[in-house]
């Protein structure tokens, strides 16, 4: 019984240990482990160097609606999604893996990763709770982040239908649209092709 406690602690340490490399705000951690708040803060500020953010968790569902948030919520969800049919893992480590490969593909595509694992980790809590859920697209026939009365047959994602200003700014690592007649506008395609 004794190793099996040493092991699984040390199971629990190298997952906080992968959590605070991702940037996982304190509280994450507190939820996914078994380990003191106190031996937490001291694991925190050893991996990390510093000490972890105050305040609230984000709690809104809005901010996954917006256009660019919502392509990229997507994208983590379906990836998400997929692992959990194919993988066997505890919940927390589908979430930490598909938030790597979720980070792995924005790097390829040279855009900058908006979704935060804090968000993703509560993404995963909204959708399970019935907060937020996943609606085919009528015209690509891709999945995305919705409110669940989100009536399916009528929806049409963000990358279908943008808004009028989408892919126009000149922030680095955004999204960019076809309109724009960019090179990024092909790495944004190629990011939607994950979601199908």
């Amino acid at each position: 019984m004794r190793t099996k406690s040493i092991l699984t602690e040390a199971k629990q340490i190298n997952r906080a240990v992968t959590l605070i490399h991702l940037g996982a705000r304190l509280q994450v951690l507190e939820s996914e482990t078994d380990l003191s708040y106190e031996r937490l803060l001291r694991l925190y500020k050893e991996v990390s160097g510093k000490s972890p953010s105050k305040g609230q968790l984000p709690f809104s569902t809005d901010w996954f609606m917006t256009w660019q948030p919502n392509i990229h919520a997507s994208l983590f969800l379906n990836i998400h999604e997929y692992l959990n049919k194919v993988a066997e893992l505890d919940e927390i480590d589908t979430v930490i893996k598909a938030y790597q490969l979720y980070q792995e593909q924005t790097t390829a595509q040279g855009l900058e990763a908006l979704l935060s694992v804090t968000r993703a980790w509560r993404l995963v809590k909204f959708i399970d709770n019935g907060m937020l859920t996943m609606t085919k697209c009528a015209k690509c026939g891709g999945h995305f982040v919705t409110h669940p009365h989100e009536i399916a047959k009528h929806y049409v994602c963000g990358l279908c239908c943008p808004p009028a200003r989408a892919g126009k700014g000149s922030a680095a690592g955004a999204i960019r649209m076809p309109s724009a007649k960019s090179a990024a506008a092909a790495k944004a395609a190629k990011v939607a092709e994950g979601l199908h």
